[in-house]
């Protein structure tokens, strides 16, 4: 026996040595076999993980020890099925890789060395995903992965509905597994309560989640029981139980419950019992919190051990023979994490961010061609109506769905008519969760849809914000391009709607969206632009896999004139021009200011600046349009042209969007004047109060003056 061998291995091998071939047990299944395998594999890259951190060369120690019996939840599905894998699923992805002959091995190793040609992350995660083998990447997975499993079950079977080409089997079951502390997660819960209400409805959802309950969130034990009782809470989900210590049950339990998801199409829970080994970490203490007799008490579970005695009992191999391949995979697993330390890791920034946000503009504006243009002069409302209708005509694989988007048709009359038009099964209803509704938009975008979701107002994009930031926008860089999730999500925001909502309705704090790597915002304020727009980012969506999100002003929805009433030169026709992403638009009036902005700034600045021309000043206004990537160039072009430049800012004056841009000119040299002006650091109260908060052509107008003035 090697001499290092730490205490969990030294009881597992010794007791392995102690099983004795039966000669009268009955032949184990073929997966019993596949599983041992997968199991000491996982077992033995586990131990290496903590032998290579303590001699400084491995990344990554949160191991699968404890959980291997989700290989056999692996052997109970298909290795077309769409997986989303818990962090301790080593074994589940060992055991698929060994049911189509691929050596997982080598990349989970990869993955610990941090290797730049790790198969999926490519050396900027350790994570559990391959392409070949239908497993989808997931990098923290506290329950963020829920809502797209959901999304997934959903496009395979809208997909069949619509007949459209999907990335999975027509038949396919999505298998998502997580930890008995993420079932506490709110997005945990979302994702539960989505999976149940389809079910109650009578749509079908072919979801098998698998809570792997090892009774620890680190180090928060999860009471007895509560994970059984949270889980029949909801009598619409199918809940079974299976012992990870009794593999014969756990794999027929496991397979009859695949079988009957895949048969009826119906979202299921396996509640599979594991054990944590190994503490929850390379860095957690375990005996600090963890008394040491509970500790060896949870030996007699091991899952290997049990796997072990599964054969020995059925005749299939004799305890040496178990002992000494377990001796043998931790030899050579260990041989080939050194070599794994050996390979070369990423370089440099520009090989680390490749995969970020790839952009094929000759390939957008091509998709992005317009069609069906009209000369009649619209409302913005009625420009992204048209815009949509136009993206469903063109894109069969296009959906647009949110909360009173379908027979309503959106609160502000947005989506009116779509569903009339194009049907229920395209243009629908969604429960009033936002995180459900970008789960949806997750799961049919990477099934090779066209998701377009509405959110109702920005304020409640917070309640689901991480959908974007962890999952979406992660999706390419930590798969190198193999997985895509384009999609555009429609987002009414900004304030000043008059006498409505207060903060809730009116929330004008952007920040929070664009420090997210990769993400496309638009934010158009004419008509003329937003059809156009629209087309653009659904064309990114498709050609790129762009998640894009399309900030809509509420303000300006039904505004029709600009100056007096009855101008209705604030409507405008859908330009047939294409606009490229991180384009802007210059308003030309004059040469002695330059004033940038966009959204309802820049309906703020194109009257100011006629109230400036009566002192004199002329104004040229760059109206962003998007704000990331921002229009840099064009704004230092215009910038320079006057030498004297105002940013008019309707967000928050702390986080705003002024901000970036006014760094942004300053690290590009820019040495004319510049000043900036915003609504202040506040939430909006409700009533006449806001226009106390909110930005004001008084005071652009005041700031333009002090500018001129010197």
């Amino acid at each position: 026996m090697s001499a290092d061998l730490d205490p969990l291995e030294q009881h597992l091998v010794e007791r392995l040595r102690s099983l004795e071939r039966s000669s009268a047990g009955e032949a184990p299944p073929a997966a019993a076999d596949v599983a041992w395998r997968a199991q000491v594999e996982s077992r033995a890259i586990d131990h290496a993980a903590r032998w290579l951190q303590a001699q400084k060369l491995g990344f990554y120690t949160i191991g699968s020890a404890g959980h291997e019996s989700n290989a056999l939840v692996a052997l109970a599905t298909r290795p077309t099925d769409p997986a989303l894998l818990h962090y301790r699923s080593g074994g589940f992805y060992l055991a698929r890789a060994g049911q189509v002959g691929h050596d997982g091995v080598w990349d989970v190793l990869l993955g610990m060395a941090a290797a730049a040609d790790e198969p999926i992350a490519g050396g900027r995660h350790k994570v559990f995903g391959n392409r070949d083998l239908a497993v989808i990447p997931q990098t923290s997975t506290i329950a963020s992965h829920l809502p797209r499993a959901v999304g997934i079950a959903f496009a395979i079977e809208r997909a069949g509905e619509l007949d459209l080409e999907s990335e999975w089997p027509r038949d396919a079951v999505v298998v998502c597994s997580f930890g008995d502390a993420s079932l506490n997660h709110a997005t945990a819960q979302s994702a539960l309560n989505a999976a149940a209400h389809f079910a109650y409805r009578g749509e079908p959802l072919p979801l098998l989640f698998v809570c792997e309950d090892n009774g620890l969130g680190i180090s928060v034990p999860t009471p007895e029981g509560w994970v059984e009782q949270s889980l029949h809470g909801r009598p619409e989900l199918a809940v079974e139980r299976a012992d990870g210590h009794d593999p014969a049950q756990a794999f027929e339990t496991a397979k009859e419950l695949a079988s009957w998801v895949r048969e009826h199409r119906h979202p299921a829970v396996l509640h599979l019992r594991t054990v944590r080994y190994l503490s929850h970490a390379g860095a957690d203490l375990e005996t600090a919190y963890r008394p040491a007799p509970e500790i060896r008490a949870d030996l007699e579970r091991d899952p290997v051990l049990a796997t072990g005695r599964w054969l020995a009992a059925s005749g299939a191999r004799a305890g040496e023979e178990l002992a000494d391949e377990y001796l043998e995979a931790r030899t050579r697993i260990r041989d080939r994490a050194l070599e794994a330390t050996t390979r070369p890791q990423l370089a440099t920034a520009e090989e680390v961010m490749r995969p970020l946000a790839p952009r094929d503009p000759a390939a957008v504006e091509s998709l992005a061609e317009t069609g069906g243009v009209t000369e009649e002069r619209l409302t913005l409302a009625q420009s992204i109506d048209a815009a949509l209708a136009d993206a469903l005509t063109r894109h069969p694989e296009a959906l647009v769905f949110g909360e009173d988007v379908g027979l309503k048709g959106g609160v502000y009359g947005v989506t009116r008519g779509l569903q009339g038009r194009f049907g229920e099964r395209r243009v629908f209803d969604t429960l009033l969760d936002e995180t459900t509704i970008l789960g949806l938009a997750l799961g049919t975008a990477i099934s090779g849809l066209v998701p377009i979701p509405e959110i109702q107002y920005l304020a409640y994009l917070h309640n689901a914000e991480d959908q974007l930031r962890g999952e979406a926008a992660t999706l390419q860089f930590f798969s190198q391009g193999a997985y895509r999730n384009g999609m555009v999500v429609r987002i009414q925001g900004y304030g000043y709607q008059k006498g409505f909502g207060g903060h809730f309705h009116n929330d004008n704090g952007v920040g929070v969206l664009r420090d997210i790597p990769g993400l496309v915002i638009a934010s158009p304020a004419r008509p003329g632009d937003a059809a156009a727009m629209l087309r653009t980012c659904v064309a990114a969506a498709k050609a790129d896999g762009s998640v894009c999100v399309f900030l809509e002003p509420i303000a300006l929805y039904h505004t029709r004139d600009l100056y007096e009433e009855g101008d209705e030169l604030w409507l405008g026709s859908p330009a047939a021009e294409h606009v490229p992403v991180g384009a802007a638009y210059t308003h030309r009036g004059g040469t002695d200011l330059t004033i940038v902005t966009w959204g309802n700034g820049l309906y703020l600045s194109l009257r100011t600046a006629r109230r400036l021309r009566e002192h004199g000043v002329g104004v040229s206004i760059v109206d962003l349009r998007w704000l990331a990537p921002l229009p840099l160039e064009e704004v230092l072009r215009e910038a320079s042209v006057t030498g004297m430049t105002l940013v008019v800012d309707e967000t928050r004056r702390t986080g705003g969007v002024g901000e970036g841009v006014v760094a942004e000119l300053l690290d590009a040299g820019y040495d004319g004047r510049l000043a900036r002006v915003s609504s202040k650091d506040s939430f909006v109260p409700l009533g006449d109060a806001a226009r106390l908060v909110l930005l004001t052509e008084d005071e652009v107008e005041a700031a333009a003056l002090r500018l001129v003035a010197g």
